[in-house]
């Protein structure tokens, strides 16, 4: 089989200008990025978002392994399954970070014949929206370091500055960091951190606004220090806001491209689901729900990460809870979650490991893991369907486990998906098995039990996560989160939803700690407010908020060519 790369660059690409004419959109309702690329201009956004007629699907994941288990591959390839089934479909997801395609990844396109195109100019730049991201949130830190020096009006303490500085990039080298040196017309000296771009309290803030109005009213809360007498003090006062919002006029309009097959596909803002939220924009959903019959987003990581986001913190801003909820699992992960290798070692498993035949390893990742998030997902009331991506090593044993246990656990049904060799042919009963539970959980009511009752405290909210959902016995808050939680309940904001910040390959903080650990305490390091974004982030364990690049990094691998080509596949 060809290499991604080389698949895509086999691919005849339409006209975007014909992609969108599938969701009812004019060449007059387009921001044109050339031939294939294309954002839906302002106008458009506000005469289509108005309607909302389609089932929304949200692919979701166990928790994954360091392999990556294909969440954006099923998410596509469900998109190709159901257009090939002679539906209106759309995808929605998120716009890769350069961190991640040059650290581990190398790409986040999707894979093999389930891809969105042009992926080489979506991994990399795509139409600057990350960029816009990253210019906004530094121009902030900025005006703070600015005022600082202009003799600091707003009595900000210089120790309680909450606000970092951000870049699109994996730099550990920038966790901890000193600014103002080199004498008085530098700066005033203080401690600074840098965080990943994706985990910026703007890019939360963009995903999750409904419009302009939205946008410039949630950038104006976010709150950027404290003044020494305990007072918040936002990006309001200090007189950013407006030059911020600004910055992102063009970014709040969703990008869309097309799949391998030339299925419409929406790519729109990129928070981690580790260390953010972990979801695609509302506007985005908005429109695609206001053009097509099935509209299929992800959640970022396993679905105690992205996919409790997606529904304690997307859901209520937005307004709109998902039709069903699709769960993907792989044999190898479940070989992993089972112990079939010495995974909690971290060592990593041979190639031999990974295609022989190990039925009581994934029938044991299958008890733990893949069970748990079953039933994280079922008490909600949502219809959970499995799908396994299957790889050509996987014997009928193995996915027999699987389908046994995911079924035992309250999945409404498991599906073989082979989206990833065969494009939408393979997800085509994929597909089905979402149609037929869209179409029962409409005619049911659409009943939904939230895992959080929304107006929760703080703490409260943690712990019901933490212990349902995560195992734990209890959690742990450390002084520093501690004397968080009690500015916060002075401000008024001791209510907010938890965004949790957690390492993905573990129900647990610990990241080797695999399968379903049951009786560990949760440490809750530090407690970050994003009053803009609506949410507190709690960083769990040694959870950082800026990743590092691997022994090898992917960058490495990757070149150009006399033509300007990329060379060195993504992975």
């Amino acid at each position: 089989m060809d290499s991604d790369l080389e698949i895509a660059r086999k691919a005849t690409m339409r006209p975007i200008e014909e992609v969108a004419e599938q969701l009812g959109l004019a060449r007059s309702d387009l921001v044109l990025h050339g031939p294939h690329i294309a954002k839906v201009n302002w106008e458009a956004i506000q005469r289509k978002k108005k309607s909302d007629s389609g089932f929304l699907v949200l692919v979701t994941s166990i928790s994954p392994t360091a392999f990556g288990e294909g969440k954006t591959v099923t998410t596509i390839g469900l998109n190709q399954g159901l257009n090939a089934r002679g539906h209106n479909a759309c995808c929605v997801i998120r716009e890769p970070s350069m961190g991640p395609v040059f650290g581990i990844k190398g790409g986040a396109a999707g894979g093999g014949y389930s891809q969105v195109l042009p992926m080489e100019q979506i991994n990399l730049h795509f139409t600057g929206d990350l960029h816009a991201v990253t210019a906004a949130h530094n121009l902030c830190s900025a005006i703070i370091d600015n005022h600082l020096h202009r003799d600091n009006e707003l009595d900000i303490d210089i120790n309680r500055i909450y606000w970092p500085r951000t870049i699109d990039m994996n730099d550990r080298s920038l966790r901890q960091v000193t600014v103002g040196l080199g004498g008085k017309f530098n700066g005033v000296v203080r401690s600074e951190r840098f965080d990943i771009t994706a985990a910026s309290e703007v890019m939360a803030i963009l995903a999750l606004s409904k419009d302009y109005a939205d946008l410039r009213a949630r950038i104006g809360r976010i709150i950027i220090a404290k003044s020494n007498t305990g007072d918040p003090v936002t990006a309001e006062q200090l007189g950013a806001a407006g030059a911020m919002t600004l910055l992102l006029r063009d970014a709040l309009m969703p990008n869309l491209v097309q799949t391998l097959e030339g299925n419409p596909a929406f790519i729109h803002c990129g928070p981690f689901a580790n260390i953010a939220h972990g979801n695609s924009s509302i506007i985005a959903d908005e429109i695609a729900l206001s053009c097509a019959d099935y509209v299929v987003t992800e959640a970022g990581f396993g679905a105690e990460m992205g996919a409790e986001k997606a529904l304690h913190i997307k859901a209520p801003a937005a307004g709109r809870v998902p039709d069903c909820l699709v769960l993907n699992v792989t044999v190898r992960a479940m070989k992993m979650h089972g112990d079939g290798f010495e995974s909690g070692g971290g060592r990593r498993p041979t190639p031999d490991e990974l295609e022989s035949e190990n039925v009581e390893a994934v029938r044991a990742g299958a008890a733990s893991n893949l069970r748990r998030h079953v039933r994280n997902l079922s008490q909600t009331g949502l219809p959970v369907v499995v799908s396994i991506n299957r790889f050509k090593h996987d014997t009928d044993a193995e996915l027999d486990a699987i389908r046994e246990e995911a079924i035992d656990a309250g999945a409404r049904e498991v599906v073989l998906n082979e989206g990833f060799a065969k494009g939408g042919e393979g997800a085509a009963a994929l597909a089905d098995a979402v149609v037929q539970a869209c179409a029962d959980h409409d005619s049911a009511g659409r009943p939904y039990t939230p895992i959080v009752d929304e107006g929760m405290p703080i703490e409260e909210t943690i712990l019901r996560v933490a212990t349902n959902m995560y195992g734990a016995d209890t959690v742990d808050f450390s002084d520093v989160s501690q004397k968080s939680l009690d500015s916060l309940k002075e401000w008024g904001l001791g209510n907010l939803p938890v965004c949790m910040a957690k390492n993905q390959y573990s129900f647990s903080h610990e990241p080797k700690v695999l399968g379903a650990p049951t009786g560990f305490t949760l440490p809750i390091r530090e407690i970050r407010v994003n009053a803009g974004a609506g949410f507190v982030v709690a960083v769990c364990g040694s959870m950082m908020t800026m990743p590092g690049l691997p022994t090898r990094p992917a960058a490495l691998d990757m070149d150009m060519d006399d033509e300007g080509r990329l060379t060195g596949a993504f992975r």
